[in-house]
């Protein structure tokens, strides 16, 4: 029976939903992140204009967009709201986390319908790579995913999330591949949203009939698509209450940073030199609080090392 699974990391919480030993759904929720669902209160900076797109500011600083207004509440003020929408990666205004006025009481978000297994972090074995995590950040980061047969290529755009669908089968034999494994890394990779996969265009409807039932029997609902046309294109919409690993992937010093953290948690206790790209280590410099966190967790000293010969994801810690 699948089972939720969540680690208390240096600057996110990881959380996965493991079914046979493998990865079937993964989270990643940064730290100071107003989870979707949550009351807050909040104070409304900015009216809009015609009763739409106020801007009301939490807790923090943290600005949300009410794209439905704030009615009867004056500037100023303080109203309560729901966020919706979690802050997606971007400088765009549009990106910042949603929300829509709500007379509810205050209250933070439930993250998981039953209660999750906490994993031991940083503790032999590991758990959550021994379940393909680390595959998984490799999806996120590359945008790529192999199956048999072919290969996914992964694109979070403004409009939609774009999911291209290539290999060397038989037309009408990739496309229904290439269906489920887009269901599959849909669900992995936590996309929402507008999602466009791309299939192979084939002369037959038994073909695209078969996609569109791997996608139905693979994608758990809530979710809507089309059919899949003659051109092999399906849309799909489900549900976008929070990043999806894609997206985050793209801020791309930060998310590497982060998976640097975890990797070093996991050597040998004592002091530490950690070896990255500058990139890696201006986040560090940064966020001075993620090494206090290491430094407490290993049991020892944490130093910085640039190597701009390393790639970004390449960082590692060694013996000082």
């Amino acid at each position: 029976m699948p089972e939720w699974w969540i680690e208390r990391g240096i600057g996110e919480d990881r959380m996965v939903l493991v079914e046979g030993g493998e990865i079937i759904e993964a989270r990643i929720s940064l730290d100071g992140t107003v989870r979707a669902g949550s009351i807050v209160a909040a104070r409304l900076a900015n009216p809009g204009t015609n009763g739409r797109n106020a801007i009301a500011v939490g807790e923090g600083g943290v600005e949300f967009l009410l794209p439905s207004g704030a009615s009867g509440v004056t500037q100023g003020a303080t109203l309560t709201i729901e966020v919706t929408r979690e802050a997606i990666p971007g400088h765009e205004p549009w990106k910042r986390p949603l929300a829509r006025a709500s007379g509810e009481a205050q209250h933070s978000a439930a993250v998981f319908d039953a209660k999750p297994r906490d994993l031991l972090f940083p503790s032999p074995p590991d758990e959550l790579e021994d379940a393909g995590w680390d595959d998984v950040l490799d999806e996120a980061r590359t945008g790529a995913v192999a199956f048999a047969g072919g290969e996914l290529r992964i694109s979070a755009t403004p409009a939609m999330t774009l999911i291209d669908v290539d290999g060397y089968l038989d037309p009408e034999e990739l496309t229904a591949l290439g269906a489920a494994a887009a269901a599959l890394a849909i669900r992995r990779l936590d996309i929402g949203g507008s999602i466009g996969v791309d299939l192979p265009t084939t002369s037959g409807k038994t073909a695209r009939q078969r996609a569109a039932a791997a996608i139905d029997e693979l994608l758990p609902q809530p979710f809507e698509r089309t059919t899949v046309n003659g051109f092999g294109f399906v849309q799909i919409i489900r549900p976008r209450r929070r990043p999806s690993l894609i997206e985050l992937a793209q801020d791309r010093a930060t998310f590497e940073a982060r998976a640097l953290l975890r990797r070093a948690a996991f050597e040998p206790p004592g002091a530490k030199i950690v070896v990255a790209h500058p990139i890696i280590i201006a986040v560090f410099d940064e966020h001075s609080g993620w090494l206090s966190e290491l430094a407490t967790q290993i049991g020892g000293t944490v130093g910085l090392r640039a190597d701009p010969s390393l790639t970004i994801s390449a960082g590692y810690a060694t013996s000082r």
